[in-house]
């Protein structure tokens, strides 16, 4: 036979049941409030690193385009400046715009997949080509010296700033097109080339500098590795640990659906990783024995390469651009 409660009882219960809602309210606002303020604080510091970028990487701009000399290697060095500067760019004023704007639905989606991916894919692809180019001319010296064709560094940057550029013309002509299907289509055959070229230039990187390590640390005996060297392994290092996992990230993301990280943290190392190549460039260059300031542009000219100096490598003259 059952027993009916007491009032007492009612009221124990349904004071338990209203703490217990009380509880899981506060604990759901507490959780949407640490969250939000996480979103914020991550988007406010990773606005602060692209803005110390922007600096950063217009002062080699401005060096590299009007008061050092060019040559080969310094060409792969000016183009990787632009393409952080235009990702930097980019990204400081589509998450200004998103904090105090609003925006429209198809913008996050152009932005995303092409304004900002195009400069990612610009600077993979330079790193590859600059550590690439570097073992070869560790590799086979003299072929490098005598055999290599003037303008070599000026046709790689083109192809290399022209491929992204046209895979994402494409992408923005079929998004405007008003056949749905065919959008639907490129959308997801456009992710699977990104992630096969973003594949393929991560091998040829990691092997590059892989096979760069090895060889500077057998013929080295001790001394000192250069200097232009050193900049090429913190640069790859840095974009190993700061860059690559935005790629990584939204590949498994776009197959699985199941985001490994906040996308916050994403781009506040990414924003690293496009700022801190001129902060490697002056403290490599810079020699601290040496008591007062030094020119930025003597700085930087020295953290390319001792050899170069005046225009000249190694005793011949590389002022031109190729």
């Amino acid at each position: 036979m059952a027993v009916s409660p007491t009032p007492e009882q009612q009221d124990s219960v349904l004071d338990i049941t209203v703490q217990t809602i009380t509880n899981s309210s506060l604990d759901s606002v507490a959780e949407t409030h640490r969250a939000f303020a996480y979103g914020y604080g991550m988007d406010i510091l990773s606005l602060v690193v692209a803005l110390i970028g922007l600096v950063g990487n217009s002062i080699v701009l401005w060096l590299l385009s009007f008061r050092i000399q060019r040559s080969p290697f310094s060409v792969y060095i000016l183009n990787l400046a632009g393409a952080d500067t235009l990702f930097l760019g980019s990204y400081f004023g589509f998450r200004i715009w998103k904090i105090v704007g609003d925006f429209k639905a198809q913008v996050p989606v152009l932005t995303g997949l092409c304004i900002l991916y195009m400069p990612y894919c610009v600077g993979l692809s330079l790193l590859a080509a600059i550590s690439t180019e570097r073992c070869l001319s560790v590799l086979f010296p003299i072929w490098y010296r005598c055999h290599r064709p003037k303008h070599t560094s000026v046709t790689v940057c083109t192809v290399l700033w022209a491929l992204p550029g046209l895979l994402c013309g494409a992408f923005v002509i079929l998004h405007f097109l008003a056949n749905h299907h065919v959008f639907y289509i490129s959308f997801l055959t456009l992710p699977l080339v990104e992630f096969g070229w973003f594949a393929l230039l991560t091998c040829v990187l990691c092997v590059s500098c892989l096979t760069l390590v090895l060889r500077v640390q057998c013929s080295s005996q001790g001394r000192r590795p250069p200097r232009l060297y050193l900049l090429i392994l913190l640069t790859v290092l840095v974009f190993l640990l700061c860059g690559l996992p935005l790629g990584i990230i939204d590949a498994v993301e776009f197959f699985s659906g199941f985001p490994l990280m906040p996308y916050g943290l994403l781009r506040l190392l990414a924003c690293v990783n496009s700022s801190a190549n001129p902060f490697i460039y002056f403290f490599l260059g810079s020699q601290w024995h040496r008591r007062g300031r030094e020119p930025l542009r003597v700085v930087l000219q020295r953290a390319l390469g001792e050899e170069q100096v005046g225009g000249r490598v190694g005793g011949r003259d590389t002022s031109h651009p190729g």
